[in-house]
């Protein structure tokens, strides 16, 4: 179910598989602030799945934002630059899909609004109080008091908080408003919103009388329903539900969820052995993966698979068990089944190049190199990628080709040092103005220090442009269009 470093750190062994699903991550922004993400195939294509409209209709393009899933149990999703992240926790406190197609429909309105922008004007108008406090709390310690200025210190960070988070509301509602345009416009009811809302709002009543106000990242829920529930009741669409199939889909994702982030014992009590249904053979199947007890594992997937031979995921957590449990040779197969139902998905072309370069040999070899080939191209990004392609070259005896790979997984990881030495190392072994030496002077040019004299290695000069030879037509699944690069930072070994 889960595959390290595809573009992200691997933070725990449970996300270390060999499927295209729950794999942890981790940003620069993200890693700085602690934030754990996770990549998995079937949510991200979830989310896709209701984000992209609502995109369309805003008139931003769906390939220009990418969206993130947030490992944290709590309710929350944020927008920001190019970016759409979802909590965990969000997805499975949701009851239909239309609740999380609301969060979503409010953080396109962010972006529409480009409050991320607007955002850094209202954070340096917060920061003069904060000074203030810094200067009275240095004074009062100065002055032989240190609790009171522990506690003017506060006082002024309190108050920088409260006036920014001002702002933050105002934009909160501003979002609001334009996620019920939206789904409008889309066809879809915006009644999730309320009910998502609602919830939230008791929840708050619960647990939240002693919260300062002015600490909420968003509106207090009481105030927002009562703004969207006059507009969202009036929309045509405000009846229109979720079918069973989406809502059914939904339960899937969260089994799955909980199978691989909540402890297996909670999971085992949760979907018990009385309870037949698909999702409770899917989060038992990872429960059991979990806790290495391959045989039960297998069983409950393979009802799946025997059951649902059109879902490709089940295919994905079959050969991520097999694999990891060292039986790459009999995960191959799986993987083969996921890819022939969606021939354009990344992740499991890598789940399928890292069996096949497990498996040994050369024919495998050569169709590992295949198979990672055509993962870097649908995710140029993928650091991940570029490693396992790096191994296979590396096992090939293809040490130029293994350092130039070695290097792309690097710069796409963020580590540029490295990237710098292993291109240098590469180029040498590489024809002259041949693409893969242009890949390792693109590196090389690309990750010079700040400061230093742009070269290449010494007795390598840059050739002058020449044209293009010309493209081989593509294959008739293969994706037009490849995202800009994510320069991330990959803290792990990987």
């Amino acid at each position: 179910m889960a595959l390290p470093g595809i573009r992200r750190n691997p933070v725990c062994r449970a996300f270390a598989g060999a499927a295209a699903a729950l794999a942890a991550l981790a940003a620069p922004a993200a890693n700085a602030q602690g934030i754990s993400l996770l990549r998995d195939a079937e949510i991200e294509q979830f989310l896709e799945d209701y984000t992209h409209p609502i995109l369309e209709v805003a008139d931003i393009p769906p390939s220009s934002i990418e969206i993130l899933i947030v490992n944290d149990a709590s309710f929350n999703a944020f927008a920001g630059g190019r970016y759409i992240g979802v909590n965990t926790g969000l997805i499975n406190f949701a009851e239909t899909p239309n609740e999380i197609e609301a969060v979503l429909a409010h953080e396109v309105g962010h972006l529409k609004a480009r409050h991320s922008v607007r955002a850094q004007d209202a954070a340096a108008a917060a920061s003069a109080p904060m000074l203030l406090g810094l200067l009275l709390a240095a004074g009062a310690i100065a002055a032989g008091a240190p609790d009171a200025g522990i506690g003017l210190l506060g006082l002024g960070q309190t108050v920088g908080t409260a006036n920014f988070l001002k702002y933050s509301r105002s934009q909160e509602s501003t979002a609001d408003q334009l996620s019920i345009t939206f789904l409008d416009n889309v066809g879809h009811s915006s009644k999730g919103a309320l009910e998502i809302w609602s919830r939230v709002r008791n929840s708050q009543i619960i647990t939240g009388r002693r919260v300062n106000p002015y600490l909420q990242t968003h509106p207090l829920a009481n105030a927002r329903l009562s703004a969207l529930q006059t507009r969202a009741e009036a929309s045509p669409y405000f009846e229109k539900g979720d079918s069973p199939e989406e809502i059914h889909r939904l339960r899937l994702i969260q089994a799955k969820i909980k199978g691989f982030l909540h402890d297996p014992n909670r999971t085992l009590r949760e979907f018990p052995l009385s309870d037949q249904s698909e999702p409770a053979h899917y989060a038992r199947s990872v429960a059991y993966y979990r806790y290495s007890d391959i045989d039960n594992a297998l069983k409950a997937v393979r009802i799946l698979t025997d059951a649902h031979p059109e879902n490709p995921y089940y295919h994905e957590l079959e050969g991520q068990i097999l694999f990891e449990y060292g039986r790459a040779a009999e995960a191959v197969e799986p993987h083969r089944n996921s890819i022939a139902l969606i021939p354009d998905n990344a992740l499991f072309r890598i789940n399928l190049g890292r069996a096949l370069l497990s498996a040994g040999g050369p024919e495998q070899l050569k169709e590992a190199e295949k198979e990672l080939k055509r993962a870097t191209i649908l995710e140029r990004d993928n650091s991940f990628a570029w490693f396992e392609l790096a191994r296979v070259y590396g096992a090939q005896g293809n040490e130029p080709l293994a350092n130039l790979a070695t290097a792309e997984s690097r710069y796409q990881a963020g580590a540029k040092p490295d990237a710098n030495h292993f291109a240098r190392r590469a180029m040498p072994g590489l024809n002259r103005g041949s693409p893969e030496w242009r890949q390792a002077a693109d590196i090389i040019l690309a990750t010079q220090p700040e400061g230093a004299e742009a070269s290449l290695p010494q007795g390598v000069e840059e050739s002058q442009p020449q044209p293009l030879p010309p493209q081989p037509e593509a294959e008739k699944d293969a994706t037009p269009d490849v995202p800009d690069p994510v320069i991330v930072i990959d803290g792990g070994t990987r």
